[in-house]
């Protein structure tokens, strides 16, 4: 009889803290969307644009740190709004019979540079 009483107790304490949720959702004229969109205007990106001609420097390549190391000119690539020019160095190709292929501008677009077959 105690527990049945000590449940009953529990039960009314916890009904005095509920409470009664009523929603009404109203939908005309097919579905909800979600909130209006937010235009804001952003330049186009630095790569739509043709980077600056190839930096000229009047010196002569160093010399190869080692044997099958391969001479990487020197390029601009975008960064942060702008681009950035990255100086020629050595690099040894990923696999045997890589090729790199430097970056380049085309059709109004910026393609990095990548090692090929």
């Amino acid at each position: 009889m105690k527990t049945k009483l000590m449940i009953a107790m529990l039960l009314s304490a916890a009904a005095m803290f509920a409470e009664v949720r009523v929603g009404v959702r109203l939908n005309i004229g097919g579905g909800y969307y979600g909130p209006a969109p937010v235009y804001r205007y952003d330049p186009a990106p630095v790569y739509y644009y043709a980077p600056p001609p190839p930096v000229v420097h009047y010196y002569s390549r160093p010399p190869a740190p080692g044997r099958g190391y391969v001479w990487v000119d020197g390029y601009h690539y975008p960064s942060g709004g702008r681009y950035a020019w990255r100086a020629g160095y050595w690099s040894r190709p990923p696999y045997a019979g890589a090729r790199w292929h430097g970056p380049r501008y085309h059709g109004g677009r910026y393609y990095h540079g990548h090692w090929r077959r």
